[in-house]
């Protein structure tokens, strides 16, 4: 575990990669976001950071540039929450096969799931779950990230409850917010993983690996299950003690508490190929691919699976983020996905929280 010293000497590492070809010089054009690579460490704490990037509409190939010890290009890493990307895109692809109705309610495919304090799954729409404005509590409320109830080892059987079980749970507390709110809660997407099974007998993981990971050849994308493990190559993962400041390796944990809100997998590559993909209208027929960006139902805060953030310069960029137990991820494109950035840390937090919108700026609003 290297010093906070050392990490504050930690050399810049940066490369430019083009397929097929070598770096053209010692000192090649970079994308300005690697400029604060460095500041992640020493103003965010991270260990380590990491970005890919590409601009299709300017330069052929991918500006790589990572910062700190032990993180690299092809390492895979937990998603976290990008994982409700994949699950909005499987249930808008059978929206658009006519298999379910977002205006349908929650009862319609999962009867008797939702009751209770207010919760009624008879009026919770699938469209609410995916805009996140159902209402429902989050079941990973208060459970911060790290924690042994996070990694799934709280329960008494040594297990994280199931899918159903915690569905049930967050259903059994009030509200978090009036219904048509926008409320994040990760209920919604664990539910929208059970809705994907009854449409179509599989489980919401191999939908995703037919629909999305095969076609688009994401080799490096998984979703684990139960594997506690990363698969090979991967760095270390570390959650950072909020009374001390110390970090704690976090790298082995079991995802089933997470599930279909944030279990995924995945590398810096794949991840910039998949949302090029979605963005550039590749995965979804042009009416759900409108529905993917409507924000009206979430009043401008959410599409479904993805946010808009509009920067100082007027351009709003497209994506998602992703916290997990030792990993942080940004993804960001502009809505056509041929300018594409993802960053990723080795920990679950930036210290100063203004560096991730600094960095965004730096790539999509410098020239």
């Amino acid at each position: 575990m290297p010093t906070f010293r050392a990490l504050l000497a930690a050399p810049l590492v940066l490369s430019l990669l083009v397929p097929g070809t070598a770096c053209p010089s010692s000192e090649p054009h970079l994308t300005p976001a690697a400029s604060y690579l460095p500041r992640l460490l020493v103003q965010g704490g991270a260990p380590a950071a990491a970005l890919l990037t590409r601009n299709s509409a300017t330069a052929p190939g991918r500006a790589y540039a990572s910062a700190g010890p032990g993180i690299g290009q092809r390492d895979r890493f937990r998603a976290g929450s990008v994982t409700k990307t994949f699950i909005a895109t499987v249930i808008l692809q059978l929206a658009g096969e006519g298999r379910l109705k977002l205006s349908s309610p929650v009862e319609r495919y999962l009867p008797g799931l939702i009751r209770g304090h207010g919760n009624d799954g008879r009026r919770i729409t699938l469209r609410a779950l995916l805009t996140h404005t159902s209402g429902l509590p989050d079941h990973a409320a208060g459970l911060p990230a790290g924690t042994p109830s996070m990694t799934g080892r709280a329960g008494p059987s040594g297990r994280p409850p199931s899918a159903e079980a915690s569905v049930r749970a967050a259903s059994a507390r009030r509200p978090a917010a009036a219904p048509g709110r926008y409320a994040y809660s990760n209920t919604g997407y664990l539910t929208l993983g059970l809705v994907i099974q009854r449409v179509t007998g599989h489980s919401y993981a191999t939908e995703i690996r037919r629909r999305v990971l095969v076609p688009l050849r994401l080799g490096g994308t998984s979703l684990p299950g139960a594997r506690t493990g990363l698969p090979a190559p991967h760095s270390r993962g570390y959650y950072r003690d909020p009374r001390d400041g110390s970090l704690r390796d976090v790298t082995a944990m079991d995802p089933r508490l997470a599930g279909a809100a944030g279990e995924m997998v995945s590398t810096l590559a794949d991840l910039n190929r998949f949302y090029a993909a979605l963005l550039g209208g590749r995965l979804l027929p042009p009416s759900q691919q409108a529905t993917l960006l409507n924000t009206r139902t979430a009043h401008g805060a959410y599409g479904m699976g993805v946010y808009p953030e509009k920067l100082s310069c007027g351009v709003t960029v497209w994506g998602h983020n992703g916290r997990a137990p030792g990993s942080y991820v940004r993804t960001a494109a502009t809505r056509d996905g041929r300018h594409i950035i993802t960053f990723r840390i080795n920990t679950d937090t930036l210290s100063d929280t203004r560096l991730e919108p600094a960095l965004l700026e730096a790539e999509f609003c410098r020239p």
